[in-house]
């Protein structure tokens, strides 16, 4: 798994080197929408040289044309739409440029384990990838999946989960899916905890495993080495504290787990193997 993590900032690493150009490629297809600011200049004309944010019904206003309908207009539409209305009455051939100072109506936010979360304007069709590419990549501490939280148009919300395995090492394209205004993407954290194994196994310590892989009691055994020779394997204890801090001890019958007589225990974080020395 760490070497599959490690591919995964490497092929984002690749990605966000290209982040400039895809930026810079579809920057002119964002979409104005409310909150936007705009820088407006009009060569020759100073008194149209206005900044202005876009109310919540999607107008700004100018002097000599008044109110002006941009929402849903690129950057490109706007200028030419405003060149139109100016030359329409007040200056012949106007030269007209519009810069969006911020971008306030089409965001996302991606939490958890990348190297920069936090919000990040959506600037045309940007995908899964784009945006975690914009975020530094996926950290180690990543978990199994991508969870993309959505609201919907009548205020309900719904929830798309993707494995990053899926989506990474078998390229599946579909799950690269395009982001809407608002989604949250969610990548939780998956920490280290520690499992404890000591007396007769070979290689007796702390095991470090994922917190949503903790493994069972014949899994903890087989990476501690499994049993040695001198092992009691019908009296191995399992040592466990609960949140009040109360200490229970279970005895459990490996043999029977071998053969399948009975079921093989999940362990939990901090638990605490011992495997006893045989008395002949």
């Amino acid at each position: 798994m760490k070497n599959f993590k490690g591919w995964i900032g490497v092929f984002l690493g690749l990605l966000l080197s290209l982040s400039g150009f895809a930026q810079e490629k579809i920057s002119t297809e964002y979409k104005i929408g409310p909150k936007d600011l705009l820088e407006i200049s009009v060569f020759g004309v100073q008194d149209l040289n206005k900044t202005v944010r876009v109310s919540e019904d999607g107008m700004i206003t100018l002097p000599l044309i008044g109110e002006v309908s941009v929402e849903g207009l690129t950057k490109t539409e706007i200028e030419k739409k405003l060149s139109q209305l100016l030359e329409e009455k007040y200056v012949q051939n106007p030269q007209l440029m519009v810069f969006i100072r911020e971008y306030q109506s089409k965001k996302v936010s991606i939490i958890g384990a990348v190297r920069t979360p936090g919000p990040y304007e959506l600037l045309g069709r940007q995908t899964v990838l784009q945006i975690i590419s914009q975020a530094g990549g996926i950290t180690n501490e990543a978990g199994d999946e991508i969870i993309i939280l959505r609201e919907l148009p009548d205020g309900t919300g719904t929830s798309l989960h993707i494995v990053i395995e899926d989506l990474i090492l078998k390229g599946d394209a579909k799950l690269n899916v395009p982001l809407e205004p608002n989604d949250v993407i969610s990548i939780p954290i998956d920490k280290m905890v520690k499992i404890y194994v000591f007396g007769q196994v070979r290689n007796p310590g702390a095991l470090e495993v994922r917190k949503s892989r903790v493994p069972t009691l014949l899994q903890v055994i087989a990476q501690a080495g499994g049993f040695s020779e001198r092992a009691s394997r019908s009296s191995v204890i399992i040592k466990r504290t609960d949140a009040s801090g109360k200490e229970t001890k279970q005895e459990v019958n490996v043999k029977d787990v071998i053969k399948g007589k009975k079921k093989d225990i999940q362990l939990l974080e901090n638990d605490i193997v011992f495997v006893p020395e045989t008395v002949f």
